[in-house]
């Protein structure tokens, strides 16, 4: 599926390139002023969704000790220093900064299918902005960032420097599949599982993989090859969903556009919307069920915009922050 559009007008619900049809290079560099807030880091607020039973701790390289400081709320209770504490009848906790070099790998979704948007913008343009945070925050981590980028029809691979060059050259490529998914599709000759494969090679160990996609074809195949990459690398999933990818609304006939053509349907059909939804909850729970057994977080993004304040929110930083402002 790649756009909806109202059969009366003809168009995609995604709008121009200004009303997040597709992203610009500009949109994706000014992206790094925003790259703050969120780390994937083996120590955790405890509402994060990488802390406890909400998912598995990355297990990191190792941790250095930085400083004491006074407790503050969303702060993990076990960092906390009791000597200290007894001392000056005050909470304090033990600091840890992370031992630096762990690469990270982004493995990026820009096929026909991530050409779909119902709310502010594609699939497609949240996937790119995603991945842009990602390389951003872990150069600012000083990691080295590569990554594997897929359309239809071709996989490009950059492998992990540190350097705002690779950066760029991410958000070149990026930027050059998101806006081809504005001409005509053609038929559609790269799966997920060759990216994976494309990953498997690259990531050989001690690395961060975030597995950014909408997951439509993903099969006993799939599943396979994440699991080998998880063997000796961790593993996160952005998980890109629509809203209306759960809830079809009741908006009359609508044009669906996908690589074999257009199909015209009657939205106001209760079955139809009935089957829409449980079609879209069978995959999530299926993902989920799959990778809950191997312990990989999952962050869903969904495409009503603000990026970065979802992925903040996910990962436990931005209500710590809010906490700490006069």
């Amino acid at each position: 599926m790649a756009s909806v559009g109202d059969s009366s007008r003809g168009v995609s619900s995604g709008g121009d390139s200004t009303g997040g049809a597709c992203v610009g290079l500009d949109e994706l560099v000014k992206l790094r002023v925003q790259a703050r807030g969120f780390a994937f880091l083996p120590r955790q607020p405890m509402h994060s969704i990488l802390a406890g039973k909400h998912g598995s701790r990355l297990r990191g390289r190792g941790l250095d000790f930085d400083e004491i400081r006074a407790y503050m709320p969303g702060d993990d209770i076990r960092t906390m220093d009791w000597r200290v504490t007894a001392r000056l009848r005050e909470p304090h906790i033990r600091v840890y900064n992370e031992e630096r070099d762990r690469p990270g790998i982004l493995v990026v979704d820009q096929r026909a299918t991530m050409f779909f948007g119902s709310v502010a913008e594609m699939k497609s343009v949240t996937a790119a902005k995603l991945a842009a945070l990602g390389a951003w925050r872990i150069l600012e981590q000083d990691d080295r960032v590569g990554a594997v980028i897929f359309g239809d029809t071709e996989i490009r691979e950059v492998r992990p420097r540190r350097s705002r060059r690779t950066v760029m050259q991410i958000l070149h490529h990026l930027r050059d599949f998101n806006q081809r998914l504005l001409q005509p599709a053609g038929r559609r000759t790269v799966s997920l599982n060759q990216a994976l494969e494309r990953c498997s090679r690259l990531a050989s160990h001690d690395c961060l993989v975030t597995i950014i996609s909408d997951f439509v074809d993903v099969d006993e195949e799939s599943r396979r090859l994440m699991t080998r990459i998880a063997e000796h690398n961790d593993v996160l999933v952005g998980y890109v969903h629509d809203p209306m990818e759960a809830l079809l609304p009741a908006a009359g006939r609508l044009v669906i556009t996908g690589e074999e053509g257009q199909l015209e349907l009657n939205s106001d059909d209760p079955r139809l919307r009935e089957r829409f939804a449980q079609d879209h909850v069978q995959r999530l729970v299926r993902a989920r069920k799959f990778l809950q057994k191997r312990a990989v977080p999952v962050l869903p993004i969904d495409t009503r915009g603000d990026v970065a304040g979802q992925l903040r929110d996910l990962l436990g930083q931005a209500r710590a922050q809010r906490r700490r402002k006069p």
